[in-house]
């Protein structure tokens, strides 16, 4: 359906043409002073100009021209302005039309075309620490909105799993356990179905390799494992699927608990057959030039402000980089998927390669020139103090434990007010700590740094997670009480506090493509504390269920359902859901 101030602006244009004017001057916005009016059109005052004439006069003209019946005020005002009202009768129509059709009557604006998110970030056998928040829940949140809006949306997790990190795990593991028939070349055998080591093994055998990296020798056979494993080395290639398998099946039990999930489990890995063939074309047809013995694609555009180096390809000493396998990568997803749009959610420091993949990926015509390909480069999430957030003893903090920190945070706020019943304080505190950890985070822009603070995100008053859920809770049980409700007609407003909830519930439509143009979650974070502010004042300066009108409380009943559906419809995009009782 038609989003109300399209609708205006249409009514408002047949008003100015009626009145002999160009009807593009016809435009109506939200009002700047809402404590004249909800809508307003300055169109007069551009009219004027063209018409050699007062703009007051073209004000007048128009508003006789247009239906009463659609507002409560309609008013021409020095020097021109055109301030509206809607009547209840026009927003109560507009309002049952979102409750009955599907997805609130939200434009399906993506229908038909399909987007590649590529987010997460994970690296195999690492675990995720505090760094793989933001791209999970911003990615994820972005991902669900594309679907909302109709897009055919794939996620892919994109895993690091391909570089030095499996040299240096396959050469830390050789000097440990050097008998073991993967480093035997002359093995024929079946290897074991078992890994040699569990995810918890490889998550000191990682960290303890890494510090050896100084050590020339031992950094050598990583690097020599590397190579072998990339060209196929039997036994490596046996080990390197074993580390997939215990590390994947960790990773994706935490990004389940931290209800994230991935349509794709691609990784550098499955881009990696396609970079012979495309660094091969790229240098055929002079795309790839050489520069101090490596193959570079010159990026520069006229007009650039900053300096935007070359995007290497093939380094002086043969080897692939992360550019590479972005654009192999790319290579991949165009013939897999031909995507419409890919959209990477990463730290805002990638920019610049970003820029260079980009710039490169069109001068190859690897993607079509209509392709749209997006970077979202969120910021950095500080302690409270605005430092960098460390463990006590100064080290990262592991995901699984920041969201284990905040359940117990939340746990005993539950236990402590006796929220819910002993045997559900499980259920009710998960989904409440999932809130105030995914809200703190995304009501954020997510260029921006942030500084996260557990007693704040928590809080069950203001802009938090935890009261968008009580929000929902108070309606739901209020709902619960009065019965069978979702058939019940939105009616006209009874008074302004229902006037103002049903003019926020129209703004669903025109915020979820806001923030899907501008890549920002906190838009639609912003629109639901708003619509719930709407609510909590609604309830407070209303009797509904003690209402003796029932049309009357009929009325308030099937509004302050439909606010709840939409506030629940938005906290799925979001990445949480409300508990039944609060």
């Amino acid at each position: 359906m038609e989003k109300i101030l399209d609708i205006i602006t249409e009514k408002m244009q047949q008003a100015f043409e009626k009145a002999g004017y160009d009807p593009s001057f016809g435009r109506v916005t939200v009002s700047n002073r809402p404590d004249l009016c909800e809508y307003q059109c300055n169109g007069a005052l551009a009219a004027a100009k063209q018409y050699k004439c007062a703009p007051i006069q073209i004000a007048k003209a128009v508003a006789e021209q247009l239906d009463k019946s659609d507002y409560d005020m309609c008013e021409a005002v020095m020097p021109g302005f055109l301030n509206l009202k809607l009547s209840g009768a026009f927003l109560a129509a507009y309002l049952e039309e979102m409750r009955t059709q599907e997805d609130f009557g939200v434009q399906k604006i993506g229908q038909g075309k399909t987007i590649v998110v590529d987010y997460g970030g994970a690296n195999v056998a690492k675990p995720l620490h505090i760094g793989h928040l933001r791209p999970a829940i911003i990615g994820e949140a972005l991902k669900r909105l594309y679907k909302f809006l109709g897009y055919n949306a794939i996620g892919d997790v994109h895993l690091g799993d391909w570089g030095l990190q499996m040299g240096l795990i396959i050469a830390e593991l050789q000097e440990r356990e050097p008998g073991l028939p993967y480093f035997d070349q002359g093995f024929t055998g079946e290897y074991p179905k078992e890994a040699p080591f569990t995810v918890t093994d490889l998550e000191e055998i990682y960290p303890t390799a890494s510090a050896k990296k100084a050590d020339p020798e031992f950094s050598s056979k990583a690097h020599q494992a590397t190579l072998e494993l990339q060209q196929g080395r039997r036994g490596y290639r046996a080990l390197w699927r074993h580390i997939m398998n215990v590390s994947v099946a960790d990773l994706k039990k935490n990004y389940d608990n931290l209800d994230v999930h991935f349509e794709k489990w691609l990784g550098e890995s499955d881009a990696d057959p396609y970079i012979p063939a495309m660094v091969e074309d790229m240098k055929n047809r002079g795309i790839a030039v050489q520069s101090e013995g490596a193959w570079v694609i010159p990026v520069a555009e006229e007009g650039d402000k900053k300096e935007v180096p070359p995007c290497i390809l093939v380094k002086s000493d043969g080897s692939a980089i992360y550019a590479t396998t972005d654009l192999a990568t790319l290579v991949q997803r165009m013939q897999d998927w031909n995507p419409d749009k890919v959209l990477y959610v990463t730290d805002k420091r990638q920019n610049l390669h970003f820029e260079q993949v980009f710039r490169a990926a069109r001068k190859a015509g690897i993607v079509k020139p209509e392709t749209e390909l997006e970077h979202v480069g969120f910021g950095t999430m500080n302690g409270k103090d605005g430092k960098p957030f460390k463990t006590r003893d100064g080290g990262v903090l592991r995901l699984e434990q920041l969201i284990a920190d905040m359940t117990d945070f939340v746990r005993a706020k539950v236990v402590e007010n006796q929220i819910v019943e002993e045997d559900q304080v499980e259920a009710t505190t998960a989904k409440i700590a999932m809130a105030a950890l995914k809200y703190g985070d995304l009501s954020n822009q997510p260029t921006k740094d942030y500084n996260f603070d557990m007693e704040r995100f928590a809080a069950f008053e203001g802009n938090t997670g935890p009261y968008i859920l009580y929000t929902i809770v108070r309606v739901k049980s209020i709902l619960s009480r009065y019965g069978a409700w979702e058939a019940l007609p939105i009616q006209t407003p009874a008074n302004p506090f229902a006037k103002e909830l049903m003019i926020a519930i129209t703004k669903l439509g025109p915020t979820l493509e806001a923030a899907l143009r501008s890549s920002s979650p906190n838009l639609i974070c912003a629109y639901i504390y708003e619509l719930a502010g709407c609510v909590n004042k609604f309830y407070h300066e209303t009797r509904i269920l003690s209402e003796e009108d029932e049309t009357l409380k009929a009325g308030y009943i099937s509004l302050i359902g439909l606010a709840k559906n939409v506030l629940e419809q938005c906290i799925y995009i979001l990445g949480f859901s409300a508990p039944e009782k609060m």
